[in-house]
């Protein structure tokens, strides 16, 4: 696939989620986010999480993930779709008055957090190329009475953000998508401001994925196709001229997903692997909570 394949086969899925209200992508997501359960860990730190199954609810998942009960209570209903794999609004210690920006904002669940987070005289602002997820957010937003959350359309390649306009970055399990991760990153660096702070969840490799993986469109709108090395994705950012950049926790793929998820029966059937491989590969996978520093 080309960039832009990727990017109209990742578009086209989340905008049906968005119809729907759900998440059918692969590995359960609308159940465990594509990342699974999580993250209270020390650096480099792995997570068991065979006691989280991918049948459990979603709000059990999502707090297993670093949601807390009064935070998804005071969400509007709706906003939380379980496309994440952490909070990475835990991470960004935001204060009251500034202004974050959210990459890949979904239905809104991290922007509604960080508008709280920021208050009145702060700014949330949630970026999303998928034209229904954008209006299911501004939706959500009318209902919950925000006042200081915008949605815009937009691809995280080429944020519609000013240069230093904000002072933190956030993004759930969104950047792995993208087929151009590097320029992420850049645009990222561009528009925080100096000494302003980058917050992200998402998933990596320990390992390379075979061919028949890398090139299933299912596993990647899925997140797994699209992840970097863990090693790669660290040198990115880093490339893009972020400082201090540390990896706050990580977490282990819970295998019981992928072996009982339909969407992952269907991608194991069609890679034509023996459950013992599969069992093998996903243990390559790792969820990761990552921040950075643009210098002063």
């Amino acid at each position: 696939m080309n960039d832009e394949e990727i990017r109209k086969a990742v578009r086209e899925k989340y905008g049906t989620i968005a119809s729907q209200g759900k998440s059918e992508a692969p590995f359960k997501m609308a159940a465990a986010g594509c990342c699974g359960p999580a993250q209270k860990t020390e650096p480099a730190k792995t997570v068991q999480s065979s006691n989280v199954s991918c049948c459990s609810p979603q709000a059990d998942m999502s707090k297993a993930i670093g949601y807390s009960d009064t935070e998804l209570a005071s969400i509007p209903e709706g906003a939380n779709l379980g496309l994440g794999c952490g909070n990475p609004t835990a991470l960004a210690s935001l204060k009251k008055g500034e202004v974050v920006l959210d990459l890949g904002a979904g239905a809104g669940i991290d922007c509604f957090l960080a508008a709280r987070a920021v208050g009145p005289t702060g700014r949330a602002i949630g970026v999303d190329m998928t034209a229904e997820m954008v209006e299911r957010a501004r939706a959500n937003a009318a209902q919950g009475g925000y006042r200081n959350v915008e949605f815009r359309l937009g691809e995280i390649e080429n944020l519609p953000a000013a240069d230093n306009s904000v002072d933190a970055i956030i993004s759930n399990r969104v950047i792995n998508l993208s087929p151009n991760k590097e320029r992420v990153f850049q645009e990222a660096y561009r528009v925080l401001k100096p000494g302003g702070r980058i917050m992200d969840s998402d998933i990596v490799l320990e390992k390379p994925l075979p061919e028949s993986v890398r090139s299933s469109v299912e596993a990647y709108v899925g997140c797994v196709a699209g992840a970097s090395l863990k090693k790669d994705y660290l040198k990115q950012i880093e490339a893009a001229g972020f400082r201090d950049v540390k990896i706050a926790g990580e977490a282990t793929f819970p295998v019981e997903i992928v072996l009982n998820d339909p969407m992952g029966k269907s991608l194991i059937e069609q890679s034509g692997m023996p459950v013992e491989k599969v069992t093998e590969l996903v243990g390559y996978v790792k969820s990761i909570r990552v921040q950075g520093t643009k210098p002063v």
